[in-house]
């Protein structure tokens, strides 16, 4: 190992957490995982994995058993209600090996949960709040809401998470937003694969968007499933519930008449679940001896969904810088830097596209529709947006993570079989 053995902290047992205390127990540091669910398991819904958060499970080792449970995505299609293309990404427009994985968010939490729990190097300890973090001479404590006192820690790691407690412990500038908008969202049984290879969009001006994502193969069970989703204000929820299921029912067939089976499986309102975002903006994800990682350090609306991918990268610089500087505040400098270009153009960009896919403007509405089809016929729009989806673009007048860089991680394509003979 290039830098000397840490004991670090990480606060949150999510996807950044679990990935950073994998990848820094296997530098060889000694971290300690605290998790305040007491019993945590497999929820939500479906989201994608684009290849860069691919490519952090296969350096894990871990994305073998998510691709057996996911669902290829050669693409994402996004139309109107009347049925004009919108934007069709495919990822062959920037490398034919390429491609989304739908998965059922429960199935890589459980892998990432259960490699951590029995990597040695890892102690993962879960009913456990942590709410605060002070710094005593060249170290870290960690506080618990039942008062036990743990460390000191070279380095802790808060990742968990938007709503994280320890935001107001630190002299870093933070702000945590929700967004006046959020999501219905259920998830139901494919048995027929009804919905494959794409995730499919479909837009009414800015205040009507419906999904279904290919999701693969729920964390139990093994029948194929799809998730459906339906954009909301949050302040319109109650009334959605009141209304009952037939209006709202009528509305996605008109959208997507191949629905009917998804909505089928939906018998009262309490079935069809919210979840409204949250946009979190730091002045700096590091002071002396911590670091924010994933949603604690910049979550924002899922309209681009990166945020699993970006928390998977987070963990890895994060362990690279580690690794490669033995002082911890110099590690997370290096970090920081690293970190910058990306996530500040995956901020911007998220928060600037939102209001065209979510909000109460018809003119944002009527701009998009008029707009974003020239991607279709511009080669190079087009290609950008490609590489935005697959979550390697760091802005206008700075390079993309190199595409080699991302698949000398990823497992090679499978080769073509045999020519067939020559018909004789």
């Amino acid at each position: 190992m290039g830098a000397r053995a840490h004991r670090i902290g990480v606060v949150g047992a999510g996807t950044a957490g679990a990935a950073a205390a994998l990848l820094l127990a296997r530098a060889g540091h000694a971290v300690t995982v605290l998790e305040k669910v007491a019993s945590p398991g497999p929820v939500g819904a479906g989201i994608t994995l684009q290849p860069t958060g691919q490519a952090v499970l296969a350096r894990l080792g871990l994305l073998a058993p998510v691709l057996e449970r996911g669902a290829r995505l050669d693409r994402l299609i996004c139309r109107t209600r009347r049925g004009r293309v919108l934007v069709d990404l495919p990822y062959r427009a920037i490398d034919p090996d390429l491609f989304g994985l739908g998965l059922h968010r429960g199935v890589l939490f459980e892998t990432l949960f259960h490699a951590a729990r029995v990597e040695p190097g890892v102690t993962l300890r879960t009913g456990v709040t942590v709410e605060s973090m002070p710094r005593q001479g060249d170290g870290r404590w960690l506080i618990t809401r039942d008062g036990e006192r743990l460390g000191p820690f070279d380095l802790v790691v808060v990742a968990d998470g938007s709503i994280s407690e320890l935001h107001d412990d630190t002299t870093i500038r933070t702000s945590v937003t929700p967004y006046p908008w959020g999501a219905l969202w259920f998830v139901a049984d494919d048995p027929d694969r009804v919905f494959t290879g794409e995730l499919a969009q479909w837009v009414d001006g800015a205040r009507r968007m419906c999904g279904l994502l290919p999701t693969g193969r729920a964390p139990r069970g093994d029948h194929p499933v799809v998730s459906l989703f339906w954009s909301i204000r949050a302040d319109r929820v109650d009334a959605w519930r009141a209304a009952g299921l037939a209006p709202w029912k009528a509305e996605v067939l008109r959208y997507e008449p191949r629905a009917g089976f998804v909505l089928d499986q939906i018998g009262e309102p309490a079935q069809v679940l919210f979840t409204q975002y949250r946009d979190v903006k730091m002045s700096g994800w590091h002071e002396a001896g911590v670091v924010f990682i994933g949603d604690a350090a910049h979550a924002t609306s899922p309209q681009l969904g990166q945020g699993a991918n970006l928390a998977l990268w987070d963990a890895m610089v994060l362990a690279d810088a580690v690794a490669a500087h033995p002082h911890v505040d110099h590690a997370l400098a290096a970090y920081s830097a690293a970190r910058r270009r990306h996530l500040g153009y995956y901020q911007f960009a998220t928060r600037a596209l939102t209001p065209f896919f979510q909000g109460d403007s018809r003119a944002l509405g009527w701009l998009r529709d008029l707009t974003f089809p020239t991607s279709r016929w511009l080669g190079f729009l087009r290609r950008r947006m490609v590489r935005t989806m697959a979550g390697i673009d760091r802005g206008i007048v700075r390079r993309p993570i190199p595409l080699a860089e991302v698949k000398a991680l990823l497992p090679p394509p499978p080769s073509p079989g045999p020519a067939p003979a020559p018909a004789r």
